[in-house]
This record gives C-alpha cells, sequence and structure tokens, in this order.
C-alpha cells in the first residue's frame, strides 16, 4: 500500500497516451461545479468511503486511483483515507485544481459561488467583532467568543481540518441540486 504524488502535466501526460485515469476530485460539490479537471469525478472527502469510490470505477483494481482537490490538503487526507480503507495505489495530484489551471490544462467551468474558505473567514470575522463589542458594551463573558472562534481558527491550523468548514458545506446554500 503506497501513497504517492504526481504534478498535474505528468497525470495529463498520461491521460494523454491512451491510458485510462480514475481521478476522483475531493472537494465538495459546489467547489467542483465550479472548477475542476476534466475527466474529475466527484466523491467528496466527507463522503468518501469504499463504496462511492468503487460506484464509478470502471478501471481494473491494480490501477491507481488519482485525487485531486483545491491545493492539495484534502487530497492528502483522502489518500491517506483511502489507504485505511484497503486501497493499495493511491496518488495525490501536486497542487490540486489550481495547479491543473495554471498548467494550463483542460477544466470544466461552472457558475462561481462563494468559496467555503471565504465563507469561513466572513463568519469568523464577524463572530470575532461581534463578540468583541458585546464584551465592551454589553458583559465581559461575550469574550468568550472571540476567543472560541480563535481557538477553532488555531485547530484549523494545527490540524487542518475546518469544522466550521464541514458544518457550511452541509447549507441549504452550498448543496448542489441535481
Amino acid at each position: 500500500m503506497t501513497m504517492r504524488t504526481i504534478g498535474p502535466r505528468e497525470l495529463a501526460a498520461l491521460g494523454g497516451g491512451g491510458k485510462t485515469i480514475d481521478l476522483i476530485d475531493v472537494r465538495t460539490p459546489l467547489e467542483f461545479r465550479e472548477i475542476h479537471a476534466t475527466g474529475a469525478r466527484n466523491v467528496p472527502l466527507d463522503q468518501l468511503s469504499r463504496e462511492a469510490v468503487l460506484q464509478g470505477r470502471s478501471e481494473p483494481a491494480t490501477e491507481p486511483l488519482y485525487l485531486i482537490c483545491r491545493s492539495g490538503a484534502r487530497g492528502q487526507q483522502a489518500c491517506q483515507k483511502l489507504l485505511q480503507l484497503g486501497f493499495a495505489d493511491v496518488v495525490n495530484v501536486e497542487g490540486g485544481t489550481v495547479a491543473w489551471e495554471k498548467c494550463g490544462l483542460p477544466v470544466v467551468r461552472g457558475p462561481k459561488s462563494i468559496s467555503l474558505q471565504r465563507q469561513v473567514q466572513m463568519i469568523a470575522g464577524s463572530l470575532i467583532i461581534l463578540g468583541s463589542l458585546l464584551g465592551w458594551f454589553v458583559h465581559p463573558y461575550w469574550i468568550v467568543l472571540p476567543a472560541a472562534v480563535g481557538a477553532g481558527l488555531l485547530f484549523t491550523g494545527l490540524t487542518d481540518n475546518c469544522l466550521m468548514g464541514l458544518l457550511l458545506a452541509k447549507m441549504p446554500w452550498n448543496r448542489v441540486k441535481p
């Protein structure tokens, strides 16, 4: 069981050489709809399971699974998860969709939306301002709110898991209608 990385150009060359590539994009459906590598299929990280991966797989089990996200971090998490689920060969696309697009490789574009990262930043900033104002003008105990947001941001930075982002991804405005 191995986890490797591959550059976007190298992966595109494999696909261009006639080899069938099973490219799984692990971002949210909203992010996937906005832009994704041509030929990728969407299996969000929080829904990643053996069944979900095998459901759309047409290649033999001996062929590697290629995972892509926005910049590479979620792809790496997905690789670890798939290795734990028993997949033998998983490959993370270095730099993710951002690098894929920068290389000038073909992408599918859909309607624009506010990214989860920006949504998290807007909500975290609003909660910090609100808690600070309430702590100053209403009661000092409100200072707990910006402290909790700061702790959440620290947790996200240390673990690369954003709980607020996971919650926001499930909100109705972030769901893609089938």
